[in-house]
């Protein structure tokens, strides 16, 4: 799916949200990867001047989840220790982007290079 406005963060919150439920997670953990899934795609369309978001449903013996990866072709993360701290931001929020982010699901990486973009994989187990 691609990110390039504000009515395309919508349509990734509501494919995630459908695929959450189609795969059976919880109320809470569809929350969790939906607001995880915002804030990723926010800051794809505000950070990286836009990009894309890949959606996988997975499944690993009885085990079932969700991956997104999430890429962009902007700036890049100078500092991704100092991006993953709590307050930190480089734009006006609050700084809890990435690292509220991580919280928030059970697996999650973080490519970037600066003049290159960055790539966010998170994935959520049900």
């Amino acid at each position: 799916m691609s990110i390039e406005s504000s009515a395309d963060v919508v349509l990734v919150r509501q494919a995630v949200r459908q695929l959450a439920v189609e795969l059976g997670f919880s109320l809470v953990d569809q929350t969790k990867i939906v607001t995880a899934a915002s804030e990723l795609a926010r800051n794809t369309l505000i950070y990286g001047d836009g990009g894309t978001v890949k959606l996988e449903a997975l499944e690993e013996g009885r085990r079932r989840g969700l991956r997104l990866t999430f890429e962009d072709q902007g700036p890049g993360i100078a500092d991704i220790d100092l991006a993953l701290k709590d307050g930190f931001t480089s734009g006006n929020g609050l700084g809890m982007g990435l690292s509220g982010t991580k919280r928030l699901v059970n697996e999650f990486n973080i490519i970037s290079r600066v003049g290159e973009g960055t790539c966010v994989t998170i994935t959520k187990w049900k």
